[in-house]
This record gives structure tokens, sequence and C-alpha cells, in this order.
């Protein structure tokens, strides 16, 4: 028997093109009907991305996992902005859904610059300072109380809401990596010491492909999809998707971080590392070396 998805199930995917989305934007934005639509290729796996004239990009989610990101980045990033050293998304609209779309989409200001590469920026110290940096300025930023102390959908998930899943994983590519010294660190993290003070806030995605550099350096940071208040142990993942041993090192030193999170933030990179290979790899040969480089840099610390 095939099975029928809904919008109500959890792998539901709707059908998106540009056409949709002309439609989309020219019957509820009429303003920028006559702006030139250009589907992006590279995307990523959350969202289906267009750029709208010059200075605005489209994006519209594929999953349900996706589409609280527009109503989230509408209301956090401007009060984020200015208290950044790095430029982040500018949201201009927020699209309902319609025309067969079921989701609420976004229009943000367009962010020139190219995707940061390990090749340009791994060996950086400069950078990982400015990527320090950039997440204590984060942090800093207090919450507004009632998002502090009420429910608000804002709290990260603990990295022990990953442990089935990696351990998993683990076991599934067991014969590619070392799987003994990946339980071992994974191990280590779970029985590492818990974030012992208030939440801050985490971009929740820390990683190379949500970082934009012009002319070498780093512009701007994206994709703020998984920000939440939590343990900041979640954003040391761009020390092992980025970095190399010098520059994280200095990136360590400059955020002040424990030993504790430290440890926490290597399985953090671990779980995150194994949940794309063992998701894309074999199908994206870009996604296989950037993960196997993430996985091995956890290991080693």
């Amino acid at each position: 028997m095939t099975t029928q998805h809904t919008p109500d199930t959890a792998d539901f995917r709707p059908a998106i093109d540009t056409a949709l989305v002309r439609r989309l934007v020219d019957r509820q934005f009429p303003r920028w009907a006559g702006l030139p639509l250009e589907p992006l290729g590279a995307a990523g796996s959350d969202h289906v991305i267009h750029r709208l004239g010059r200075e605005l990009s489209v994006r519209l989610p594929r999953h349900r996992g996706a589409i609280g990101q527009a109503a989230k980045e509408a209301r956090w990033l401007p009060r984020l902005a200015a208290h950044l050293p790095l430029a982040v998304p500018v949201p201009v609209a927020v699209g309902r859904p319609d025309l067969g779309y079921p989701w609420p989409w976004a229009v943000t200001r367009w962010l020139d610059g190219e995707v940061a590469t390990v090749e340009g920026l791994g060996e950086s110290v400069g950078a990982a300072v400015e990527l320090a940096e950039f997440l204590l300025a984060l942090q800093r930023f207090a919450p507004p109380e009632a998002v502090a102390d009420g429910p608000t959908g804002l709290a990260a998930s603990p990295l022990a809401a990953r442990d089935r899943a990696t351990r998993a994983a683990v076991a599934r590519v067991g014969d590619t990596f070392d799987a003994a010294a990946m339980a071992g660190l994974w191990d280590a993290a779970l029985r590492a010491p818990a974030w012992g003070r208030p939440p801050v806030w985490v971009h929740g995605d820390f990683h190379t492909g949500n970082l934009l550099t012009v002319d070498g350096r780093l512009s701007a940071v994206i994709d703020f999809g998984g920000l939440a208040l939590g343990d900041p142990a979640c954003d040391l993942m761009v020390a092992f998707t980025l970095m190399s041993a010098g520059s994280r090192a200095a990136f360590r030193a400059t955020l002040g971080v424990d030993d504790a999170t430290w440890t926490r933030g290597r399985g953090w990179a671990l779980a995150t590392g194994l949940n794309a290979y063992v998701s894309y790899a074999a199908d994206d040969p870009r996604v296989a070396a950037q993960t196997t480089r993430q996985i091995t840099q956890a290991l080693t610390g």
C-alpha cells in the first residue's frame, strides 16, 4: 500500500519550484513583482532559497523542522543585530501559507559573500578570534525577562537528546572511523559536568556553511533556525568544522572555555558530524569530505 504524505506527517516535503515562489511573491508582495527571481542551487537541506532582485532573498522551508525559522528570525534578529560584530540576516517580510504551500516563509535582505572554507580560514588565528568574539557578544545579549523565565519554545535541546541516534551512527560507521574512539568521546561528553550557569543565547548551527566571507575575511553569520537559550557548548562545533589546531587554541582561549564545556563541545561536533555523514555522505562527496573532517577533528580535540 502506498503511504500518502500530508503536511501533518513528519517527512512531508512540499514541491517547491521557481514558478511557485514567483507566484507567492507576486501575490503576497506585489511591490516586488517586477524583480527578477533566481534559484540558488546549493541552498542547504532546510530551505529552498531564491535571490529576488539585487537586495533580497526568499526562503521557503523544505520540511516541518524548519517552519518556525521565519517567525523566529523576524522576532529576534533585529534585536540581536546591533549587538553583534558580524552581519546577520535582516528580515523584511514573512509570507503566509498560500497556493498549496503549507508553511510561513521569509524574505530577507541579501548578504553578499562566499561560504567560508577550511582552505581560506582554517589556519587563521584572526578569524578564530573573530568567531569567538561573535559568540561572546551573542552570549552577553540578555534575553528579555519573559523569555528567560517563561515557556517560549526557545530552549536548546540537551546533548543527551542525541544519545540514541549518535550511538546508532557510531555503529553504522565503525568500519570507516575509529568506533572505540567515537564511543569513548561520546561517553566522556555525556559524563562531563553540565552547564551550571544561566542559559545563554546560542546560534545552534554554528558551522562553516553558515559563515560568509568577503575578500577572504569573515563578513556575516547566517541561518539562525537553531537560535535558542542553552548550553554554549553546542556552538563550539565551528572549532572542528573550520579550524586547525593552532586557530582552535586561539578560539578556545578567547572564549575562556573550561574543560567540561570543551568536552561537551567535542561531543556536539561528533554528534552533528555523524548525523550529517550517515544522512548525506553517500550521495554528496562534498558533505562526505566536510563531515569526515569534522568527525576526525572532534576525535583529535
